[in-house]
């Protein structure tokens, strides 16, 4: 009986679509639906195929609204199996066409989301209103900020800018990224009327900032986790970046059911639980710190802090 669960993982995985599927979901999270395109099988034949990787722990499963997503099991025997099967895939052949429809799929999620903060680039902050007060969420995001002297500031996905208008005064020196040329030219614009010339922006991508490791004091993630293909990955990049003793900040939605955010504004996920975002702080060997929830309606706004861990400090208690 020890030996079940290992063999039925081994007996799931040895199907070549099975296989395909664990390479796929090895890029990132990905709906049935996405899967079945990049597959180019029957959506039966590939929920079929799921259902067996996720029964035998091979891929986590979990629903928001109407979409299921799927990526490769996060913890125990199947994530152990999954991570060592799929670096021996081969990448050529149907893995090697997957991939390349993959990077297709990815592209147009990423052409809808710059068209959709293209269009909504002017009133964005009126956009973010709509939702939770702005007001209410900065005070907590101030209060959340430690108060000793910070150098250095990021902000991932400035958007407009407005995180560094509220920080900029209160670091020696801030930085905001965004993929977006509309947001970086409202950013500078408002940063500029604002005179904060301790304040900066720059197109990057959250999945790839470039900067060095230990770069930043302070890493705010500020209602951008929501459009990302990997939150944890962004999560674990961020990471990077922070100095022994810094402190991230993640600001997003709590899980919720609004199918018009996907729809009408390019959203990839619905809010995140706080389990899931300790997990993820937690692998980036980030210590959590409070958590704050504001109550709107009907969307909630949580503030998630965590920092990492001063090694010199630690040895020396």
């Amino acid at each position: 009986m020890a030996m079940e669960p290992l063999l039925n993982a081994l007996k799931a995985a040895a199907d070549p679509t099975r296989l395909r599927i664990l390479a796929l979901c090895s890029e990132g999270e990905l709906t049935v639906s996405e899967l079945t395109d990049i597959l180019g099988q029957s959506q039966p034949r590939v929920s079929r195929h799921l259902r067996l990787l996720a029964e035998a722990g091979l891929l986590d499963r979990f629903r928001e609204g109407s979409w299921v997503f799927h990526r490769l099991s996060t913890n125990g025997l199947g994530r152990r199996i999954a991570e060592a099967v799929t670096p021996l895939i081969p990448e050529s052949g149907d893995p090697g066409r997957d991939k390349v429809r993959l990077a297709e799929v990815k592209v147009a999620r990423a052409r809808a989301a710059a068209d959709y903060f293209r269009r909504n680039a002017a009133r964005w902050n009126s956009l973010r209103s709509l939702h939770v007060s702005e007001a209410d969420v900065e005070r907590a995001l101030l209060r959340l900020v430690p108060q000793a002297e910070m150098q250095d500031l990021l902000d991932i996905g400035t958007g407009t800018g407005r995180i560094l208008e509220l920080l900029g005064p209160r670091v020696g020196h801030a930085v905001g990224i965004d993929l977006s040329h509309d947001m970086l030219s409202i950013a500078r614009a408002s940063l500029a009327r604002q005179s904060l010339r301790n304040c900066a922006v720059r197109q990057a991508d959250m999945m790839a900032l470039p900067f060095e490791d230990r770069s930043f004091d302070l890493v705010t993630v500020h209602q951008v986790l929501h459009f990302a293909d990997q939150p944890a990955g962004a999560i674990a990049e961020a990471a990077r970046v922070l100095r022994p003793g810094g402190r991230m900040i993640v600001v997003d939605f709590l899980p919720h059911d609004l199918e018009t955010l996907r729809a009408e504004h390019e959203h990839r996920r619905l809010g995140f639980s706080d389990a899931e975002v300790a997990s993820w702080l937690a692998r980036a060997r980030l210590e959590p710190g409070e958590t704050v929830h504001l109550a709107g309606d009907p969307l909630t706004v949580a503030l998630w802090s965590a920092a990492r861990p001063d090694e010199r400090e630690r040895k020396a208690r």
